[in-house]
């Protein structure tokens, strides 16, 4: 395990972490300050709390999108395999 510190929302985080995963936490960080900054500026919203709630909402809301989307695809994929086999099936000599 790795130990880092986050600063998220004005407030650092010491976390201990895998190894190889530092990058990866570090650029969500960057993401949700990012996103803190755009609902402040754009909304108008001041307190911390209010602002990192909205920040989950949108996070929890595109996760349940993508979660979707890849539930999709992996529906049409199993589509396509089945329709696949029928055919080799239907196709192949004897």
């Amino acid at each position: 395990m790795q130990k880092i510190k986050l600063s998220i929302a004005d407030r650092v985080y010491p976390l201990s972490v895998p190894e190889g995963e530092e990058a990866i936490l570090r650029e969500a960080a960057k993401s949700i300050n990012a996103m803190m900054e755009h609902f402040e500026k754009n909304y108008a919203v001041k307190d911390k709390q209010d602002v990192l709630a909205m920040c989950a909402l949108q996070i929890a809301v595109q996760a349940s999108k993508d979660k979707d989307t890849t539930a999709n695809d992996q529906v049409e994929i199993q589509k396509k395999v089945l329709y696949l086999k029928n055919y080799l099936e239907a196709n192949m000599p004897s």
